[in-house]
């Protein structure tokens, strides 16, 4: 009986130790389990950091990933003002993500803000935007070739509106066209808006003729009869629209995708930088995501960690040497 006992008691001490271990392994993992995030959108309501940010996060809420998502656009410094504050108060903003683009590259590199992808930890990109040319329904413009046609003519006569300041993507991209045109790029007579939504405004008002955006900015207008995507910067045309021509084919030789992704705060701890990375993997499984991605016209791109580093040091470098090249640094 004794023996029995002790067997048992051996047993029990073999179960417990197994049990403690597989605790041990799991604990950290539990611990750093995202049930909430904060979204800090360093731009105005309806633009595409906007978008990006809810889409996601309505996606991880509706997929039952995330318990909790809560919502802060914090415009004003072409971004730096959001980007500022997160670092500024990085101890109790662990449970934030901070979204952004290929504009945090650009506005680095002209010293509209003096932080850049460096000074925050990268969690992942999760979607590419090709950029695009819009018109009001009403608009003179049939096709982008008209619209390049009339900047050869006279470039003061053609106003581009964008959702970010002169020198960034919104100015670039219509820059780089016109110059793949025959055009000079320097005479790109750019609107600068501070938020998406803001230039579509200025589109629909008829302060604009054309609107530099991203595709997915202007597809739900678009399917509405709202507005007309003459050109987008694909190398294919793209399914939500295949109407729509790229500028390539139409003899510009230029392609152009935007990414979108998330940053949290520096030095942020690597178990809760993996948990973030995993939440938003486990998204694109999901119809909820799938639902929200191709209404929006959106590309998945997921590049986590040390891949999206990389990928962003890359971008910095092309991007510099196209815009030196363009003029628009020294």
């Amino acid at each position: 009986m004794k023996h029995r006992i002790r067997k048992a008691t051996g047993f029990t001490t073999i179960l417990f130790s197994l049990a403690l271990a597989v605790t041990l392994l799991v604990s950290p993992l539990s611990a750093t389990e995202v049930k909430k995030i904060h979204f800090l959108i360093p731009g105005g309501a309806g633009g595409g950091w906007d978008g990006t940010a809810r889409g996601v996060g309505k996606a991880l809420l509706d997929a039952g990933l995330i318990e909790q998502a809560s919502f802060e656009n914090m415009s004003g410094g072409g971004g730096g003002k959001a980007l500022n504050h997160l670092i500024s108060t990085a101890e109790r903003q662990q449970g934030t993500l901070l979204v952004n683009s290929t504009p945090i590259i650009i506005r680095s590199l002209t010293g509209v803000f003096p932080q850049s992808f460096r000074d925050l930890t990268p969690i992942a990109s999760v979607i590419a935007d090709y950029a695009a040319f819009v018109v009001p329904k009403n608009s003179k413009y049939t096709s982008f070739t008209q619209i390049v046609a009339d900047f050869k003519k006279n470039p003061r006569s053609v106003k581009i509106a964008g959702g970010s300041v002169k020198g960034s993507m919104d100015h670039l991209v219509p820059a780089m066209v016109f110059q793949a045109a025959g055009g000079d790029p320097l005479k790109v007579k750019y609107i600068p808006y501070d938020a998406g939504g803001k230039a579509m405004a200025g589109l629909l008002s008829g302060d604009v003729q054309v609107l530099s955006t991203g595709f997915g900015e202007a597809l739900g207008l678009a399917k509405q009869g709202e507005v007309k995507i003459l050109a987008v910067t694909s190398n294919k045309r793209l399914t939500q629209a295949p109407e729509v021509p790229t500028v390539k084919e139409l003899g510009y030789d230029v392609t152009f995708a935007n990414w979108r992704g998330f940053f949290a705060v520096p030095n942020l701890p690597k178990d809760k930088a993996e948990a973030y990375r995993a939440v938003l993997k486990k998204m694109y499984d999901t119809p909820q995501w799938e639902e929200i991605r191709s209404k929006r016209g959106w590309q998945n791109l997921y590049q986590p960690g040390d891949e999206f580093y990389t990928f962003l040091e890359n971008q910095e470098k092309a991007l510099g040497n196209m815009m030196r090249k363009l003029g628009f640094l020294k």
